[in-house]
């Protein structure tokens, strides 16, 4: 992925150094002085520059969305050819970012980085939905937001997928595997259009059925 410009200036140092001690230390104890301390400034130059620690903690949920969105943009212009591409990438991209996230996501935070995929997936979704035989069931945003939270498992689960995997997914040969496997679970449906038609004959009636936005098939 393209480098973001300002990565080479004091604010992306600041920026850096708190996603690692947030990730590593958690937003209560992580303090000011260490992040400034370990990005090479001084305290006063990360306040100048970001005015609290709440506020520094949202600039970093809103640069891992902008790279994200970055991302995006480079795989709609070729750099990668399908969603199972786009996921092995996000998932190298995110790498050295993975104590924070998984950190933020299970604490409920990351909002515009989750919100961000979410908006992506339902693209990638309205893609597939044109290449359906049947119509869905479930409106797309509902779709999308499911199955963002599913790519991000890898990373909150990253110490027990690479465990079981007997890899460090985040590595060469870790992403590799992990792209193998994707490509199988999505070329081979463990239900078929059938079989989830009789499961979801047997669902109570109205069970979620009209959940999700209007206008999102």
């Amino acid at each position: 992925m393209q480098p973001d410009p300002e990565d080479l200036t004091a604010r992306a140092r600041i920026r850096d150094a708190a996603l690692r001690l947030f990730g590593e230390q958690g937003f209560d104890r992580a303090t000011i002085r260490g992040i400034a301390d370990l990005a090479g400034v001084s305290s006063g130059l990360v306040r100048h520059h970001f005015g609290s620690k709440e506020a520094l903690r949202d600039e970093c949920d809103a640069y891992l969305a902008r790279a994200l969105a970055r991302l995006n943009d480079q795989v709609r212009a070729g750099m990668a050819t399908s969603e199972t591409n786009y996921l092995t990438v996000a998932v190298s991209i995110f790498a050295p970012y993975r104590s924070y996230l998984s950190r933020a996501l299970v604490e409920g935070r990351v909002a515009p980085l989750f919100d961000t995929l979410a908006d992506l997936s339902a693209e990638w979704v309205a893609e597939l939905d044109e290449r359906r035989a049947d119509p869905p069931e479930v409106p797309r945003e509902a779709r999308a937001t499911v199955g963002a939270a599913m790519a991000l498992a890898v990373i909150v689960l990253y110490e027990h997928v690479s465990r079981r995997l007997g890899v460090d997914v985040f590595s060469t040969e870790g992403q590799g595997l992990l792209a193998r496997i994707l490509l199988d679970l999505y070329s081979h449906p463990w239900l078929s259009p059938e079989e989830a038609a009789a499961l979801r004959a047997r669902l109570p009636e109205g069970s979620g059925s009209d959940k999700g936005k209007e206008g999102s098939r």
